[in-house]
């Protein structure tokens, strides 16, 4: 099976100390989830996807161009994950494909630069389940990506998740191995 580069995402948890070393990999729709000590890969339903550990490398997968239908909505002054105020676009984002995993999303943009600055995401009983602030842009792959997003649950604000990303090495090796849970109990950080 080939997977297409941009459907492909490892995430390595480095803290607490509880989960260090796990790992989640979504490639295309799949969804794994393998723990060092168990050395056991398993694979996510949908629904798991938006519990624990796994709704937030779910925030980071998501494929809003692919699965949302998005509707500029009004211009507004909102603080970043630093509390600095930015002029933004508010892009009000609703399901449109059975792969979506939240019900709809607000989005905000930089209207600068079009960066994310910050988005809410809904269940479809209109429950918020997290806020994320993209944070630290640096250029990645050619363009300027947010390298750290900072995920705050929205049942209890005080549940933070702070998830840095860069590319890596091990993405080639998956493409030549199928990208499936068989490359977790092989993967080594760089």
């Amino acid at each position: 099976m080939r997977v297409a580069a941009s459907s492909v995402t490892l995430i390595r948890f480095v803290a607490p100390a509880r989960d260090e070393g796990k790992l989640m990999l979504k490639s295309g729709n799949d969804f794994w989830f393998y723990d060092p000590t168990s050395r056991a890969s398993v694979r996510l339903s949908p629904q798991q996807r938006l519990m624990g550990q796994a709704s937030n490398g779910d925030v980071v997968t998501i494929n809003l161009a692919k699965d949302y239908q998005a509707k500029v909505g009004a211009e507004e002054e909102i603080a970043d994950g630093n509390r600095q105020m930015h002029r933004s676009t508010r892009l009000d984002l609703s399901a449109s494909s059975p792969d979506a995993t939240y019900n709809r999303i607000e989005f905000w943009v930089d209207s600068a630069n079009n960066h994310p600055i910050k988005g809410k995401f809904y269940s479809e009983s209109e429950r918020l389940l997290k806020t994320v602030y993209y944070r630290r842009y640096q250029t990645q792959l050619g363009r300027a990506r947010p390298t750290e997003m900072v995920i705050i649950d929205g049942l209890d604000s005080k549940w933070v998740t702070v998830m840095r990303l860069r590319p890596t090495l091990w993405f080639a090796m998956c493409l030549r191995s199928g990208c499936n849970a068989t490359i977790l109990p092989n993967f080594k950080p760089e």
